[in-house]
């Protein structure tokens, strides 16, 4: 990050050089504005005088390749007779430019609107726009643009006839620079570069150096005084915010005072213009870098204040609204220096406006991964350098940006998980633990005895309450059951620490403590294994099997000898009469056998 910091000024002068190209009011290729967004193609002017600021434009650049005879079109001749026009906007386009040579000036930025109907909120009727000044011995005197439509039904800004009228005028009234008071006549003239003498290019090359000279005297004075006052505490925010400040003012302080004087040395207002446009670019540049730094001194003063208050959940969010506020400073002067240089930046925003839909669906991942770090960095359930499981991975959280996080496994790689998904996962985070949970479990031979089972839980729970860095709520210590191998004793305590590498070595020496515990009541750890009882194979005793089925056999009413039923003994029954009459035969009552037999589940009938 600080190396970004670093490389900032260099990224600034490539965009800077970029730019100065962009802006040249003189080339091959003539700048083309952007145009005004609008619901239906209509006409457009082919001299960019839709704008105030596409006017004035174009102005300089016919002024900078003298080419008076189209700079005459920017001029309202509305109300000079048609034949004199062509050679009274030619003189009129000389005149204007030799009276801002000598003590006007054009409207710079802001001042200057980029949309069709102009600025609406500067006083002036609406259809009139300031675009210059001229300073003149009773005063300074204002130049203006009138909006009228043109041959063409087209809306276009012109200066206005009124203006027209006050130019031939000024000519005499002008106060001139500082050029025309103390360099011969001759002396201004000379080569000629993008229309203007070259010495008028280096007479503002020279100032430009002397506006830095003096603004970092002035900023060196200014800071070494606010230094002394602060000494006491260097590490404060004020101090810090000097130090942050102090290179970009320096900067933006020569601008202003290159912006103030240039006006006073009479030199042509095409190179004038020229400068502006680089000092605005250069003005909005500083600004820029001055809010970076202030942002990163900022921060790293509330960084340091958190950590001596061990805040370490908040050194993320930091971070990460760190790299959100540099973010926008950047793209904040890059739309300004946009607008500085004639680009329509509201067309554009309501050009993303209109297509907002389209934009939302292609950056469906992107706003997702957006929100899913501001998740991350509200809910905080990692920070950077948080040694974490997410998903099936473990690794140290590096860094949380905007888009995604970066990892570091166990494999010294980088693993760089979306934010989106990252925040969706499972996350065990192993760096908010508060203690470390010691739970071996021992598996003792079955030949250990009961006493000395007691033995090893009473000493195993001494040695546990003994230690300094087990907590005593709980240590248990407990002979848990009968497992198929082994008698196993359970143990369950924490350590008190939060760092692996000491609890690892308060681990390894209670380990190693159990093992002496163990073998000084002479047990022993059991192995998986099983245990083969050898025996020979005898065969069922034959006097009880007979003895069985001989029992079986008595119960059931049959003769050990024969094999054959017995039959029960009935008593004498009286014959039955021959007559046709069956008298009633009582029904024999189930004998004893019966009912036994009947017991144990056998159907017998006599």
């Amino acid at each position: 990050m600080f190396a970004f910091s670093r490389l900032f000024p260099r990224i600034l002068t490539a965009i800077f050089i970029f730019l100065l190209y962009a802006a040249a009011p003189f080339g091959t290729a003539a700048h083309a504005d952007a145009p005004p967004a609008a619901e239906a193609p209509a006409p457009k002017d082919l001299l960019g005088r839709e704008t105030p600021e596409g006017l004035v434009r174009g102005l300089v650049k016919a002024m900078a390749e003298q080419d008076y005879v189209r700079a005459a079109n920017y001029f309202d001749l509305s109300k000079i007779p048609t034949t004199q026009r062509p050679a009274r906007g030619k003189d009129l386009a000389q005149d204007l430019q030799q009276v801002l040579d000598e003590g006007g000036w054009l409207a710079q930025g802001r001042e200057l609107s980029n949309a069709p109907e102009g600025l609406l909120d500067d006083g002036l009727d609406a259809d009139l726009e300031k675009f210059a000044s001229v300073r003149t011995h009773q005063g300074t005197v204002d130049l203006f643009l009138q909006r009228v439509k043109s041959p063409d039904g087209i809306q276009i800004w012109l200066v206005s006839s009124r203006s027209v009228a006050q130019i031939p005028g000024l000519e005499d009234k002008v106060k001139a620079g500082i050029f025309e008071r103390i360099l011969p006549r001759w002396l201004l003239g000379g080569p000629l570069l993008g229309g203007v003498p070259l010495i008028h290019w280096g007479a503002l090359v020279v100032f430009a150096v002397l506006a830095y000279a003096v603004s970092g005297l002035v900023t060196v004075i200014a800071a070494t005084g606010l230094r002394s006052i602060w000494r006491r505490n260097p590490d404060s925010l004020k101090r810090r915010l000097v130090e942050a400040a102090v290179p970009p003012f320096r900067i933006c302080f020569a601008v202003m005072l290159f912006v103030l004087g240039v006006g006073y040395l009479g030199v042509a207002v095409v190179a004038r213009q020229f400068f502006a446009v680089i000092g605005q670019i250069v003005w909005w540049s500083g600004l820029a870098w001055f809010l970076w730094r202030i942002v990163d001194a900022v921060a790293q003063v509330t960084i340091d204040k958190i950590s001596q208050l061990n805040h370490w959940e908040a050194l993320s969010a930091i971070r990460f609204f760190r790299r959100v506020a540099k973010f926008l400073v950047m793209a904040a002067g890059l739309i300004v220096i946009l607008d500085t240089l004639g680009f329509n930046v509201s067309a554009g925003l309501a050009a993303l406006g209109i297509g907002g839909i389209a934009v939302a669906l292609g950056a469906q991942k992107t706003i997702e991964n957006l929100i899913g770090s501001v998740t991350l960095i509200a809910d905080h359930p990692i920070r950077e350098g948080d040694f974490c499981k997410f998903g099936d991975q473990l690794g140290q959280v590096e860094e949380i940006g905007m888009r995604s996080t970066r990892i570091r496994t166990l494999d010294r790689t980088i693993v760089t998980v979306p934010n989106g998904e990252f925040s969706s996962l499972k996350i065990e985070n192993f760096a908010m633990r508060d203690k470390f949970w010691f739970h071996p479990k021992l598996g003792l031979r079955y030949e250990t005895t009961p006493d000395q089972i007691r033995y090893l839980l009473i000493e195993l729970r001494a040695m546990l309450l003994s230690h300094p860095k087990v907590d005593p709520d709980p240590a248990r210590v407990r002979f848990t059951g009968l497992g198929a191998d082994s008698l196993t004793i359970e143990i369950f305590a924490y350590v008190k620490c939060t760092d692996m590498n000491e609890f690892l070595q308060i681990q390894e020496e209670l380990t190693l403590r159990i093992m002496d515990i163990v073998d000084a009541c002479g047990a022993g750890f059991a192995f998986p294994s099983q245990t083969v009882y050898m025996a020979r194979d005898s065969k069922p005793d034959e006097a009880k099997r007979l003895m069985v089925e001989e029992k079986i056999r008595t119960l059931r009413g049959i003769s050990a000898e024969t094999g054959e039923a017995v039959e029960a003994e009935e008593p004498d029954q009286p014959r039955p009469s021959s007559t046709s009459e069956t008298p009633d035969i009582p029904e024999q009552p189930e004998s004893g056998v019966g009912r036994l037999l009947g017991r144990i589940g056998i159907s017998w009938r006599p």
